[in-house]
């Protein structure tokens, strides 16, 4: 058996642009995450989060402002080699902490796998709830009059810990 190395996480900074732009290219084929330009990623490094293997990106994920409010956790992306390994999890437990830091009432993410989301606290929410995303991002989105994804939210209130909360609400998906 292959001991791997530990996961570390750290602020991203513009040096890693070029990686978490591969990382997200990769993902792109199994159609969950929308394209980034290498551009944007320099522009927004700062607001990522980066999980290290070594030297390696092995995982990355956006806190993007939204609103005064709302933030959502954005091109969450995992490499193939450390999947299963709860690099994901990781990456958005401190995306919460951030938010929560940063004064945001309300984390969300836009997904295909809510089931994936709602082991952490998040519920789905009709998208129309989100009004700061739907106004901000999906109104550009080719996809926006078909989407497929589920509207997730998770409030940050006192509560630190996902399993210390109710169970989720599930509502319909917007289609």
């Amino acid at each position: 058996m292959t001991r791997r190395s530990r996961i570390t996480l750290r602020t991203a900074d513009p040096a890693h642009a070029s990686k978490i732009h591969t990382l997200i290219s990769a993902n792109l084929v199994e159609g969950h995450l929308l394209p980034r330009t290498l551009a944007e990623l320099t522009t927004h490094a700062g607001r990522f989060v980066v999980a290290l293997r070594g030297r390696k990106v092995v995982g990355c994920a956006e806190l993007a402002p939204l609103s005064p409010q709302v933030a959502e956790v954005r091109s969450l992306a995992v490499d193939e080699s450390a999947r299963h390994a709860g690099v994901g999890s990781q990456l958005v437990e401190e995306l919460r902490q951030r938010a929560r830091r940063e004064g945001y009432d309300k984390l969300c993410a836009f997904t295909h796998a809510p089931a994936y989301f709602s082991h952490m606290g998040f519920s789905i929410v009709p998208h129309l709830w989100l009004t700061e995303k739907i106004f901000t991002d999906c109104v550009k989105c080719p996809l926006f009059q078909r989407c497929g994804q589920f509207a997730m939210v998770l409030p940050l209130d006192a509560v630190s810990e996902p399993a210390e909360r109710e169970a989720p609400l599930v509502l319909a998906r917007h289609a």
